[in-house]
């Protein structure tokens, strides 16, 4: 039988799917990973709940299925599974009821028994990979103790429960074994890595270890938090050359008084202190950041501020989001007093001036050579990363054709020309 999974939301989501999968596999099950296939017996569908835009995607793709469903064989079978399934089940049954089945985020034992596969508790038993070869995510921890205002994940996921860290490297090991050369650290707070199984925060030990056990080449930071950044994590990126100089914080705002109302911990100077630490501490370190706009009490005083803010700190990389009040959060009582059109205002006028800085700071490459994965072709160009870039949310490489380049391997590529979000380059004879 075929089974096709469909994952929607962030890397946490796919390597969820990745270990239904792997289990699925080794039942004797033939799995995808294909959005446009339409020919499986079983379609499992990976849901996302974080916000609004990513709920409507959830339900779309939902519904998208069940289209199909009654357009094929009766027999085909349509799960959901997943944060949406996780926060809205009842709902889920009563508007979609041609939806066979609907698991929680904690319920992938239960889906895989469900289709007559054996499941091991343990993460890392079985996993079958669905990025490219060359690079995975490795997921660190489950969960998060953290009580942002705006956000519903601590309902969805529960509290913050850390993997061991043999298990993390042993895992790391395999996957390197298997072809991977880049690891991508997650987590929904990766900085609050060890505090319950250690005591203390264990992400720069963590780091240690991957960068000097693992084999991987590339070993990239995701979903830190600001507040309590644990030093040795700093120290552990800018001492090893095999840790990407690149760090994935989501700051969402610079002004006090909206930080203090989204209960981040942190205040504008705190922020502003951070990031020179980043920069003093690792030379040329990339950082990316994602901003929420349109936050209850969000004027156009602290819309100023973060305007001149974002001016001034010239990231590497950014992504802005809308507010979307979510139920069940602190923030939720705030109502949504600032319309979607000042939403979308404010996002193009941020995203404006982050292209401008883009394209400066990418313009300053050219001439230079960067070591680059080839991630796929595309027409006549291969398409790379620098290390400066993860994948699928920031800028590529497209790199002129050469006998030497293969897909999954690291290339000597000099920057030729840039534009905001692309480069190119040749490689370096």
């Amino acid at each position: 039988m075929k089974i096709n999974i469909i994952t929607l939301g962030c890397s946490k989501n796919i390597v969820d799917s990745e270990h239904i999968a792997g289990h699925l596999r080794k039942a004797g099950f033939q799995l995808y990973f294909d959005r446009e296939r339409n020919d499986c017996d079983i379609v499992i569908v990976n849901t996302c709940g974080f916000i609004g835009d990513a709920k409507e995607e959830s339900v779309n793709m939902l519904l998208e299925q069940i289209a199909v469903k009654q357009r094929g064989r009766k027999q085909r079978k349509l799960i959901a599974v997943g944060c949406l399934v996780q926060r809205y089940r009842e709902e889920l049954q009563q508007e979609m009821p041609e939806i066979d089945a609907f698991y929680g985020v904690h319920q992938w034992g239960e889906l895989v028994r469900s289709l007559e596969a054996e499941y091991h508790d343990s993460l890392e038993a079985e996993r079958m990979q669905s990025t490219p070869r060359h690079y995975a995510y490795l997921k660190i921890a489950e969960g998060c103790n953290r009580s942002c205002s705006y956000c519903a994940i601590p309902q969805i996921r529960g509290r913050h429960v850390s993997r061991p860290m043999d298990d993390i490297v042993d895992e790391a090991r395999r996957m390197v074994a298997d072809g991977v050369k880049e690891l991508i650290v997650i987590a929904q707070d990766t900085t609050y890595y060890g505090m319950d199984l250690y005591g203390s925060r264990q992400l720069g030990t963590l780091l240690e270890r991957l960068a000097t056990e693992s084999g991987a080449e590339w070993i990239r930071l995701h979903y830190t938090y600001p507040t309590s950044f644990p030093e040795d994590a700093i120290d552990a990126i800018a001492r090893h050359d095999n840790i990407c100089k690149y760090i994935d914080i989501p700051l969402q705002h610079i002004n006090s008084r909206i930080l203090e109302s989204m209960q981040r911990g942190i205040d504008r100077e705190g922020t502003l202190a951070l990031l020179q630490r980043f920069r003093e501490k690792i030379p040329g370190v990339a950082i990316r950041t994602t901003l929420i706009v349109g936050y209850p009490g969000e004027d156009d005083a602290a819309f100023e501020e973060l305007k001149a803010f974002v001016r001034d700190a010239r990231f590497n990389r950014l992504g802005v989001f809308a507010y979307s009040p979510e139920e069940g959060t602190a923030a939720y009582a705030l109502g949504d007093p600032i319309d979607d059109e000042t939403k979308e205002r404010r996002i193009d006028e941020l995203m404006a001036i982050q292209e401008q800085i883009s394209l400066e700071t990418n313009s300053e490459k050219e001439g230079k050579t960067y070591k680059v994965l080839i991630d796929r072709k595309e027409g006549e160009y291969y398409i790379g990363r620098t290390e400066q870039d993860s994948p699928e949310v920031d800028d590529e490489v497209l790199v002129s054709p050469h006998p030497t380049l293969k897909i999954g391997t690291f290339a000597q590529v000099t920057i030729t020309e840039a534009m905001e979000h692309d480069l190119y380059g040749k490689v370096t004879e």
